[in-house]
């Protein structure tokens, strides 16, 4: 199984942070694939198919951004009470190489393409209010209930 480096180093913003997280959720996005370039009209359009194919579902939805905090790259997506089977079926469908799982406080990266799953570490350790540019470890405990 092949996943980008990028995910394992990626860490979220929340903005505000939710008062309480679901048990289990996936994090998607309909940006550019890593590695592909498209213009911001394009990541702007998908983005809006997605969300309100999301809110068609009727269930715990949340704007999350993921960003590398080397480089500052960072792409908006939507943190979702889905199963992880729903969650890579929509991530192969908006041409994503891989999402990210959370059980509990378990993060991991789901390849969309072979199904594979790589352990990340602790999603709480990795939230940050979108506001704040403090390390992971100076972040608000998050409640997941």
């Amino acid at each position: 199984m092949s996943i980008h480096p990028a995910y394992f180093t990626t860490r979220f913003r929340v903005e505000p942070l939710p008062p309480s997280w679901p048990a289990s959720f996936v994090i998607v996005t309909a940006y550019a694939t890593t590695g592909e370039q498209w213009s911001e009209e394009e990541n702007e359009r998908a983005d809006a198919i997605l969300r309100r194919r999301l809110g068609e579902l009727g269930v715990w939805i949340e704007r999350i951004t993921g960003f590398d905090p080397a480089t500052g790259h960072a792409e908006p997506g939507w943190a979702v009470e889905i199963d992880l089977a729903t969650g890579v079926s929509l991530g192969r469908e908006y041409r994503q190489d891989a999402i990210f799982h959370v059980e509990g406080d378990r993060l991991a990266v789901v390849s969309c393409a072979e199904q594979g799953v790589a352990s990340v570490g602790s999603f709480r350790e990795r939230v940050l209010p979108a506001a704040t540019q403090a390390l992971a470890s100076d972040t608000q405990r998050l409640d997941f209930s």
